[in-house]
């Protein structure tokens, strides 16, 4: 039986990541009167204009943290509990924490990269009110 290596199993994970990094979420706008007399191209831009202002004035979105935290607790977990098994079962303790910590930090990394492009919560709120501001009514974020 052929089973991917650690290093198989990161690539892979990697290019979950990238593909996911790629579709960053955005506002999605009711079509109210102002949308309407703005236009989607300048409706665009305001809102690149309030993301840009919320990480001017220090508001982080921090959402690729997601894929970074769930990777480590992926690897701990996946290590304490490949090892008691291993002991329990009368394995190699040490060889299976190892492989559990491998296959429970790429299970991690993947579960990140599903909520990699989900915004930081204070950064969403910041640029939904900037651009309520405006004039924008935010329904959402896509």
């Amino acid at each position: 039986m052929n089973v991917l290596g650690t290093g198989q199993w990161v690539a892979i994970s990697c290019g979950i990541l990238i593909l996911t990094a790629c579709s960053a979420k955005q506002p999605v706008f009711y079509p109210n009167d102002h949308l309407h007399s703005v236009g989607k191209t300048q409706a665009r831009t305001d809102v690149d204009r309030c993301m840009a202002e919320a990480k001017e004035y220090g508001v982080k979105n921090d959402a690729g943290k997601t894929v970074g935290g769930k990777a480590v607790r992926g690897a701990t977990l996946g290590a304490a509990i490949s090892a008691v098994v291993s002991a329990v079962l009368g394995g190699n303790v040490g060889r299976a924490a190892g492989a559990g910590a491998a296959g429970g930090a790429t299970a991690g990394a993947v579960n990140g990269a599903f909520d990699a492009d989900e915004p930081d919560a204070v950064f969403k709120n910041y640029v939904d009110r900037c651009l309520r501001e405006m004039g924008y009514e935010v329904i959402g974020w896509q």
